[in-house]
């Protein structure tokens, strides 16, 4: 099942048929490995491809590495075959994976990231929703609205002015002494960091439209690879200056998301 190049009629490849994770790899152990084996699963379950056995899984990163902090990206796509759309009637999925290595941005958690509001709105699918399907169309043209380095991410709403996501982070924000993430019914990726914070109660799914994103007492933006990044900017589509945040002496989202990724609490 193991394949290290996609040949042409990969159906990953022409379709975006297939899923993929990005885990950091920390001293050679996997964090948060069991939300990503989950989320595959069921990313598979949902597009009907058979998944990988977990041996299998687990063979990407027990390699020895000689780098302390990695980064380690599965992918698995349905295999080739089928005629057009419609899918082979014996599929053989393929698993490809690499590893890289990862330095994060303490300076990003401890002052801050500038971050705009993305014009481009996703696209509501129940049936895709939460997965990390390959077919990310949506995110690489949002990522084309802005060339300068002086915003670090874009944040996305849906077709009903709710806020998702950003392009390649979870949003989180703070209302009245309770830390929130947009509930991710419609669209949207569930990340792994987020779903270990929502399982251990520290945040709660909501809702939060786009026209009340300036009024938070908080935001911020994390995954599984980066950890939190406070943002101390908020900016419009159109390069207004929505808001601006100072940063936190103790973060209570850092204090909780980054001892689950090997990360210091309070860098």
């Amino acid at each position: 099942m193991s394949q290290p190049w996609v040949p042409f009629d990969d159906r990953g490849l022409a379709y975006g048929d297939g899923v993929f994770e990005t885990i950091l790899l920390y001293q050679g152990r996997p964090m948060l490995w069991a939300h990503h084996v989950k989320r595959l699963f069921e990313g598979c379950r949902r597009l009907a491809i058979d998944p990988p056995d977990e041996t299998a899984l687990a063979a990407t990163w027990q390699a020895p590495s000689g780098s302390e902090w990695e980064v380690l990206k599965i992918i698995v796509t349905r295999g080739s075959g089928g005629r057009g759309y419609a899918v082979p009637d014996v599929a053989a999925p393929r698993l490809m994976s690499r590893r890289v290595p990862f330095q994060s941005d303490p300076q990003a958690w401890r002052q801050g990231v500038s971050v705009r509001v993305c014009s481009l709105r996703l696209a509501r699918q129940p049936r895709l929703a939460g997965i990390k399907h390959l077919n990310r169309l949506e995110n690489v043209l949002a990522r084309q609205e802005w060339q300068t380095s002086a915003y670090r991410e874009g944040l996305l709403a849906d077709s009903h002015d709710l806020v998702v996501e950003a392009t390649s982070m979870n949003l989180f924000w703070q209302q009245g002494g309770r830390i929130m993430t947009p509930d991710l019914d419609q669209c949207g990726v569930a990340g792994t960091l987020r779903a270990a914070l929502i399982e251990a109660q520290h945040v709660v799914p909501a809702q939060l439209a786009l026209d009340e994103l300036a009024a938070v007492d908080r935001l911020w933006l994390a995954n599984s690879v980066q950890g939190v990044w406070p943002i101390s900017e908020l900016w419009s589509s159109d390069g207004a200056c929505l808001r601006r945040w100072q940063p936190l002496q103790h973060d209570p989202l850092q204090a909780v998301a980054h001892p689950l990724l090997g990360f210091p609490a309070a860098p």
